[in-house]
């Protein structure tokens, strides 16, 4: 049976093996097209983020406690700031007074933990009030609508008060003060790109998780399935569930979101290894080692701990994870050569350099944005993965049609061999019914008609010695002729069809001799009907009478012979009777004694009722002789010859 007979896809065939000339062709070109890639992600990693008009924008201020002139972007060198935040104070010129003034706001396109502004000592954003703002990992701006009543013609003072609980450092981006209409903009294309387009993107994804589960519960024997469903599963919980801002709790659950990364990047090398049909070593367990300890220490420990502990094994988990994934998938392309691996590993190209992007991005290396990209790049790789999975999918049914059609064929032609097979059978078992029929009927005539024909012959050769007539044994040979005739006919099991026409043979036969024939029809019925009866059948109970009577016509002496009919009730349901007595001298007036009559009649009487599943009683004495012949209930098959 084929793979795709028991549901499960063939193993792609490796290409043909390769000399070294020839993979280090492969691998170049491989290793071409991921640069390439890397050059496309840089390119886009550097375009600029959408900003509002330059003039709004507000790049000097002073940080306090520290109590010195700071230009934003500014960068903080502690990750930890909640006991003693610092604040930002920022001065701009309020709007031209008029009448129906336009309404102004404040736009910080990026920070990092959290923040609250005031203007000239009012407060009018929180960020904490929104948890998924606060995330480290998102790239989320905020902006605040400034009540009219607080701008003032001349000077206003701006703070911004900074909130770090790590991992990361703090981080404050330039912030943007002016009409809100002008700075709306391009605060709703960033909320686009950094918070809608993730949110579809993880909705995508959990569809896509849930039906992988499912694949999974349905096909266990596949655990590939079940291990990428983790993992998106995992990267959906990172995007809807936002810890609140809280010390102890936020500490405890987003540390527990954050180990969340490592655990995910482990099932994500589980998937590709058994995808890609290679065999999972159990040393790939303690890839979850370290996401393991991170959850168990936020549960455990306090927020400091965990944040320390994740600096230490987070990044480098996920770094190994992506590295060794990068590598299998490229070991496996320099074998196989498919589309499928190599659009897997590109995939996988684009997740690691963003990942590496935004680790320089933290470390101040790469950009002073602190725009993180990962979280989104991982949604290139989920892409590749449902094409991949759609492309296995589409290969599999091709594979089942295939297999489908070829077992059409093959039921066709075993149809076509078992019509020839049974036609065959049928003309051989019409060949064996006629040759049976023809010996039979061959049987019959030598038993009836030859025996007359050499009576015949034998008369013939004695007429001149004054014995019996030529024409009397060409009656009887004539008779017995029309017996088998008749037994051929279809009488449709109704046996009284053929004792109608043996009746009539019967009585001038009877007639010729003197004798008289009383025929009795006991039950209404005659006999009972039976479709299994055969032309075989009938002419065994026809000669059967037929000896009978000629018994009694040659040796009883008989002057009346009584033939009765009828219906009886057994034990095996209704069965006929027919009786032939008649009122001679018996068996023993013709000196046979209890033999029976001389010569082979009463033996061949005795076969031809076995023959048909019949019972014969014979009883004779001095008032006459009386053969009972009890028919069965259903007729048995004659054997082979009969």
């Amino acid at each position: 049976m084929t793979e795709a007979a028991t549901g499960r896809e063939a193993p792609e065939a490796p290409a043909a093996p390769m000399g070294a000339p020839r993979i280090a062709l492969w691998l170049t070109g491989y290793l071409a097209l991921q640069a390439l890639i890397v050059g496309l992600c840089l390119l886009l990693a550097t375009l600029p983020a959408p900003e509002p008009p330059e003039r709004y924008g507000l790049s000097q201020a002073r940080l306090e406690p520290a109590g010195r002139a700071v230009t934003l972007p500014h960068h903080l060198d502690t990750r930890y700031t909640m006991d003693d935040p610092p604040l930002f104070r920022l001065s701009f010129g309020g709007p031209p007074a008029a009448p129906a003034r336009e309404a102004w706001a404040v736009m910080l396109p990026r920070f990092t933990n959290g923040v609250v502004v005031a203007v000239n000592g009012v407060e009018i954003l929180d960020s904490r009030r929104t948890p998924s703002a606060n995330r480290p990992d998102r790239s989320t701006p905020a902006i605040a609508v400034v009540p009219s009543v607080l701008l003032r013609p001349g000077p206003n003072e701006l703070t911004v008060r900074l909130l770090v609980w790590g991992p990361l450092t703090g981080f404050l981006d330039r912030v943007y003060v002016g009409p809100d209409a002008a700075l709306r903009p391009a605060y709703e294309r960033r909320v686009l790109l950094f918070e809608t387009l993730p949110v579809v993107l993880a909705a995508w994804q959990s569809i896509l998780a849930v039906i992988l589960g499912m694949m999974w519960l349905m096909r266990r024997h596949e655990p590939e399935y079940g291990a990428l469903a983790a993992s998106m599963a995992l990267g959906v919980t990172q995007t809807f569930i936002s810890a609140p801002s809280g010390q102890s709790l936020y500490g405890g659950l987003n540390a527990v979101l954050i180990a969340s990364a490592p655990l995910e990047s482990a099932f994500a090398v589980v998937f590709f290894v058994l995808f890609l049909g290679l065999k999972l070593p159990r040393a790939a367990a303690l890839l979850f080692l370290p996401g393991l300890i991170i959850t168990v220490v936020g549960l455990l420990a306090g927020p400091v701990p965990v944040r320390r502990l994740y600096l230490l094994l987070g990044p480098f988990t996920v770094m190994f994870c992506l590295v060794s994934t990068a590598v299998i998938i490229a070991l496996v392309f320099l074998r196989r050569r498919d589309m499928i691996t190599l659009l897997l590993g590109s995939a996988v190209t684009v997740v690691l350099f963003f990942w590496a992007f935004d680790i320089f991005s933290i470390l101040d290396v790469a950009s002073d944005r602190r725009i993180f990209f990962s979280r989104i790049s991982y949604s290139a790789m989920v892409i590749a993965i449902g094409i991949g999975l759609t492309w296995r999918f589409a290969r599999a049914l091709n594979q089942v049609d295939g297999f489908a059609s070829r077992m059409v064929g093959l039921v066709r032609e075993a149809e076509d061999k078992l019509r020839a097979t049974l036609a065959r059978e049928e003309e051989r078992a019409r060949a064996m019914a006629l040759s049976n029929e023809r010996t039979r009927l061959m049987r019959d005539l030598h038993d009836g008609l030859g025996g007359q024909l050499v009576s015949i012959v034998a008369l013939s050769e004695r007429q001149r010695s004054g014995g019996a007539p030529i024409g009397e044994a060409a009656r009887a040979a004539l008779r017995d002729l029309r017996l088998v005739i008749d037994a051929m006919d279809d009488i449709g099991g109704d046996l009284m069809l053929a004792l109608g026409a043996w009746r009539e043979r019967i009585a001038s036969q009877l007639s010729a001799h003197r004798i008289a024939l009383d025929w009795t029809v006991l039950t209404p019925q005659g006999l009972p009907v039976h479709p299994e009866l055969r032309p075989g059948h009938v002419i065994q109970v026809l000669r059967l009478l037929d000896e009978a009577v000629t018994n009694a016509v040659k040796h009883a002496g008989a002057g009346t012979i009584r033939v009765s009919i009828e219906t009886l009730m057994g034990e095996a349901g209704e069965h006929g009777r027919i009786t032939v007595a008649d009122d001679g001298r018996g068996f023993a007036g013709l000196g046979g004694g209890d033999a029976g009559p001389p010569g082979r009649g009463l033996a061949n009487m005795k076969r031809r009722a076995e023959r048909c599943g019949a019972l014969l009683e014979i009883v004779s004495g001095p008032e006459g002789t009386r053969v009972t012949l009890d028919l069965p209930a259903r007729f048995a098959d004659l054997e082979t010859g009969g």
